[in-house]
């Protein structure tokens, strides 16, 4: 199937998005932090005028006053051009820092916060210059162009019929005061910048849910990838029946191995066959070690006589351990009694081994044998 534009029409997948942040690729508003380090290095200059401007003129002042030791040793102009600097650098650094701090927290609100290294991995398919013209000619570079084109023509129209509204008061400065000139200088250029900031804001609130869109539109799958994806989170199915094949087989090998050690084997005769062991130091009650059916119980059956392990036909009693014991779990209390008769058939064969000791008879609640109608009438589940 071609994998075109077109073919893409599926929404993206929480697996694709979260290996597009890994990437590196997430929904940025580079207008959002424009505007949120401007707003912010306009709102300190504000807070800040009074002092600014004491300190401007402190700076104009010391830079324009000359001395005769000035004019005697070069060096000492040198000196003062880098003291000058110093003092400028102290306010511009810390105002330039907090401007990068609030563009980047803009940029976290717009996209959240993503740490990713591939981008700065070498990609020298980036060194090909055909490969270069055309992602001049992309949708999405096409469009970061036609939108700065677009913001630029914006901006300065406003700025043009800002300064043609205010020309006449611009032209008068010359004939005011310098104090009274630079107040209203002041004003005009705040006010401008603050119209300026009104545009900027305005288009980050347009670009930001944009910026998401094309995000999602670049992220868009086939059909295809959407049916390789869920195999992938589902896994391959025929590893997966291999591996649950292997676990079967390790757990049936773990509990052949555990029949010799147990006490007793209780049939049915032939369908069923349980493994018991009971430790009463180490256990509350009976625990089941080994059970199958069928061709498994006939080789638990086996081991269990090449262990001398004793062997009681009971088919309620191993129908209804079946049916209601897992592997390595205890025998529930309802089968107490019942389980405590074959134990002590099983203990009296081993105080006295050559005695014929006749087997119990067993009695199973009609609720717990699968073969029973009380079990059916409860809505259980028959074992197999």
């Amino acid at each position: 199937m071609a994998d075109s534009a077109q073919d893409r029409t599926l929404p993206a997948s929480e697996r694709k998005k979260s290996r597009a942040r890994e990437d590196g690729q997430i929904p940025r508003s580079r207008d959002l932090g424009h505007f949120a380090a401007l707003a912010a290095g306009g709102a300190l200059m504000m807070a800040g005028a009074r002092p600014l401007s004491g300190w401007l003129q402190q700076l104009l002042s010391n830079g324009l006053r000359f001395d005769h030791e000035m004019i005697a040793n070069p060096d000492a102009m040198g000196r003062q051009f880098w003291s000058l600097a110093a003092q400028g650098l102290m306010v511009i650094v810390p105002m330039g820092l907090l401007m990068a701090v609030v563009a980047i927290l803009a940029a976290v609100l717009s996209g959240g916060w993503n740490v990713s290294f591939k981008a700065l991995q070498p990609n020298f398919g980036r060194f090909n210059p055909i490969a270069g013209i055309g992602r001049l000619f992309a949708k999405q570079h096409l469009l970061d162009l036609l939108k700065m084109c677009v913001l630029a023509a914006v901006i300065g129209t406003v700025g043009v019929l800002y300064l043609k509204s205010q020309w006449q008061g611009l032209a008068q400065l010359l004939a005011m005061p310098l104090p009274e000139g630079i107040a209203t200088l002041s004003h005009t250029i705040a006010a401008g910048f603050g119209l300026m900031l009104l545009v900027i804001g305005g288009w980050a609130l347009i670009d930001v849910p944009m910026q998401r869109q094309l995000w999602l539109g670049r992220l868009k799958m086939t059909r295809e990838e959407v049916k390789q994806e869920h195999k992938e989170a589902e896994g391959n199915v025929e590893v997966k029946g291999k591996i649950k094949a292997r676990m079967r087989e390790m757990v049936r090998k773990r509990m052949l191995a555990a029949v010799p050690q147990a006490d007793l084997v209780v049939m049915n005769p032939t369908h069923y066959a349980v493994a018991l062991k009971y430790d009463e130091a180490k256990m509350g009650a009976p625990r089941v070690v080994a059970k199958g059916t069928d061709l498994l119980a006939l080789k638990i059956r086996d081991l269990a006589r090449d262990a001398k392990v004793p062997v009681l036909q009971a088919p309620p009693l191993a129908r209804a351990l079946y049916a209601h014991c897992e592997l390595d779990q205890e025998v529930p209390a309802a089968l107490f009694a019942a389980v405590a008769q074959v134990l002590a058939w099983v203990y009296a064969l081993r105080r006295t081994p050559n005695a014929a000791i006749a087997q119990p008879s067993i009695s199973v609640p009609d609720e717990l044998d699968p073969q029973s109608p009380a079990f059916h009438a409860k809505g259980r589940r028959p074992a197999r």
